[in-house]
């Protein structure tokens, strides 16, 4: 699985220009879902962007945590950052995961990160959706886990 993570004084996502979800301070998510992919990787996943340091601490550097700020988190699905992009100018999704599989592991993860944080929103899986955020900093990282993760 792939997340970009942002971090964020504010973000929300719309469908059909009507509001489904928001945020202030936190992380916004974007998530992709990986051939290969299982609830394992979205544990890890998860694992990561609550404990990741990248707000601030007392002295002004990257030392805390979504956890430890009390955050929120956005998770969106998006499939595209699955993609190929190292040959031609158009993406192939053939990394990307089925879209059932998809779906069915993106709700794991939202269901998962409702747990075990406490203010938790979701985008909608297969929707066009506007997403719009405030990125703090700017403060953008790739994290991933699962099977196309690289070895350590």
């Amino acid at each position: 699985m792939i997340a970009l993570i942002q971090r964020v004084r504010e973000a929300r996502v719309s469908v059909g220009g009507q509001p489904v979800a928001e945020i202030g301070i936190g992380l916004l998510s974007l998530v992709a879902v990986e051939r290969g992919d299982r609830e394992a990787a979205a544990e890890k996943l998860l694992e990561r962007m609550l404990g990741y340091r990248i707000f601030p601490d007392e002295a002004g550097r990257m030392g805390c945590s979504l956890r430890e700020v009390g955050g929120g988190l956005l998770l969106v699905p998006q499939f595209t950052l699955a993609a190929d992009t190292r040959k031609g100018t158009r993406p192939s999704f053939s990394p990307a995961a089925a879209p059932e599989v998809g779906n069915r592991l993106f709700h794991y993860l939202v269901q998962r990160a409702r747990e075990r944080h406490e203010t938790v929103a979701s985008g909608v899986f297969g929707a066009e959706m506007d997403v719009a955020l405030v990125n703090a900093g700017p403060v953008t990282f790739w994290l991933r886990a699962g099977a196309q993760e690289p070895p350590e």
